[in-house]
């Protein structure tokens, strides 16, 4: 079911279980998971085959099995919250971020196209890449974000 820990190591008050023996060791290691995850997923804006998304939303699964804390920072981020809810809500992404991300896109894949060596089945791989995740942005539905 959505929502519900696996681990099931915080309880209702969103404090941690009592009684739990290696509660310490699993919430430590998925709080380092999630944040490397977080590092990888900021390095994914800008590099362009290492998608930015699916270690968004690792990150959020680590962080509500181990860090209420951690998790509302991370939902109340100013570069990374609304997306990721929005993504996680299925509401849709703004014109203006769609725009943004096709044209970060398609100069960071044409860099890479033009400094990577010139072997067709490289430029083949970026292309289709740019045309795969050019696809997925468009069959977002478009919502009206209040900046």
């Amino acid at each position: 079911m959505p929502g519900q820990p696996v681990l099931n190591l915080v309880g209702k008050s969103g404090k941690p279980k009592a009684n739990k023996s290696g509660f310490r060791m699993k919430r430590w290691l998925l709080i380092i998971a999630g944040s490397i995850s977080l590092i990888i997923g900021a390095i994914g804006v800008v590099v362009p085959l290492l998608p930015t998304t699916p270690f968004l939303l690792i990150t959020s699964w680590c962080f509500v099995r181990s860090s209420p804390r951690l998790n509302a920072r991370l939902n109340k981020n100013k570069i990374f919250g609304r997306y990721l809810r929005n993504y996680r809500e299925k509401k849709g992404i703004d014109p203006h971020h769609r725009l943004v991300a096709l044209f970060v896109l398609w100069i960071t894949l044409g860099s890479s196209a033009w400094f990577a060596p010139h072997k067709w089945y490289i430029w083949l791989i970026l292309l289709s890449v740019g045309i795969g995740v050019t696809i997925h942005l468009m069959k977002l539905k478009t919502i009206k974000e209040k900046i």
